[in-house]
């Protein structure tokens, strides 16, 4: 364990080692190996460190069967016998408040109401935990919030403790570990006692806070969405600029905005229905248009024109004259596409013209006997597709 120097000091945000060998993995990346670092490698829910190395950029870190692999975004050339690691002290402080803000958390879900974190995730925005429970009120989610928030205002010392498997019985662990020889636990004293290889602050204080943010059920448990730290500041600024932006446009205090938003929305959905209303008439009226008084079949080519339109204004074709046939040919951008319909006392056979049609411009369709489609490449113009198959039905 003395090679990890983020064990020693997970405050270390500079350092100097020697590299033990560099050279390319199987995927062809270039990685070294030193005999010490303080770069975190992925693991444990904690993603990896990144920083540089003898100013070369580190882009992940890895633990391969023991050996802490540091990939580089190109290899080091000309170094001396000691180099020197930088690490994006940002990231490293981000992810000891989200780490640490998670074992509070967990805890406080523990100690109020039984509920176990079975998984941790730290994302890049968001972190999540798993509770062993089906469903959860909106009283136990702030409960727990304020106790973990409140742990953290009373700057409790974090502290980390290398134990054998023979002394786990003298900490009252949340679970037991998964690994049997050097057991390293991360303990707030009278709070929190739980076996993890992640990077902590010295005190909870430096947490600063625990939001949670949502909540959802996930297989059969409850996900739990929340940040900590610096990240809920941040948010914070955001949602507030957002806020504020809204209101501007809205005319309306943030106090109603649920409402004014509600009334937006009813608004738009009324709206969309006079739309739809209004391109249904103007469809049977564009489908009146198209018929004649003894036509048995309607043809038309269009141009970017949605398909999904034409479907409709075809069977609309066929409902109004149960006896029409209505083939429709549509170039869409690099695309012949083909409806045919027809009505219950047409005879033509629709389905099977346009399905042999398609072959001669490598495409594919299917559909009924009342309803066809297909479509294939521009192999010939749209007005010599439509020709084609109007003369064989």
């Amino acid at each position: 364990m003395e090679t990890k120097l983020f064990y020693e000091n997970a405050y270390k945000r500079e350092f100097t080692a020697k590299i033990v060998t560099q050279q390319q993995d199987e995927k062809k990346r270039w990685y070294v190996v030193l005999d010490k670092t303080a770069f975190y490698p992925t693991g444990g829910s904690q993603p990896h460190d990144i920083g540089t190395l003898a100013e070369v950029n580190v882009v992940d870190v890895e633990n391969v069967e023991g050996e802490i692999r540091h990939y580089l975004k190109s290899p080091i050339v000309d170094h001396q016998e000691v180099i020197q690691g930088v690490l994006d002290w940002d990231r490293r402080f981000d992810h000891m408040q989200q780490h640490a803000g998670q074992h509070i958390l967990s805890a406080a879900f523990a100690e109020m109401f039984g509920f176990e974190t079975i998984s941790f995730h730290l994302g890049k925005e968001v972190l999540t935990i798993d509770l062993n429970t089906s469903n959860i009120s909106e009283e136990e989610l702030k409960a727990a919030e304020a106790l973990a928030n409140q742990v953290i205002l009373e700057n409790h010392k974090i502290e980390t403790l290398w134990i054998s498997k023979d002394d786990l019985n003298l900490y009252p662990l949340r679970k037991q570990p998964s690994v049997t020889e050097n057991i390293r636990l991360v303990v707030i004293p009278d709070f929190d006692y739980n076996a993890c290889g992640g990077t902590h602050p010295n005190s909870s204080a430096e947490v600063r806070a625990v939001k949670i943010i949502n909540w959802e059920r996930h297989k059969k448990k409850v996900r739990i969405h929340f940040i900590c730290g610096n990240r809920v500041l941040t948010q914070f600024n955001e949602k507030t600029k957002i806020l504020f932006e809204l209101t501007d446009l809205l005319n309306v205090p943030e106090q109603k905005m649920t409402t004014a938003v509600k009334r937006l929305l009813q608004k738009e959905k009324e709206l969309e229905q006079a739309f739809e209303k209004l391109k249904e008439e103007q469809l049977t009226s564009e489908a009146k248009q198209l018929l004649h008084s003894n036509d048995t079949i309607v043809s038309r080519v269009y141009y970017e024109r949605p398909i999904k339109e034409l479907q409709k204004l075809a069977q609309m074709i066929t409902t109004i004259s149960e006896q029409t046939c209505v083939v429709f040919v549509a170039q869409n951008e690099k695309r012949l596409q083909v409806i045919g319909a027809k009505g219950p006392a047409s005879e033509a056979k629709c389905k099977q013209v346009i399905l042999e049609s398609l072959k001669a411009i490598n495409g594919k369709g299917g559909g009924s006997e009342e309803l066809v489609q297909g479509g294939g490449d521009v192999r010939m113009s749209a007005e010599h597709f439509l020709e084609e198959i109007v003369s064989k039905i």
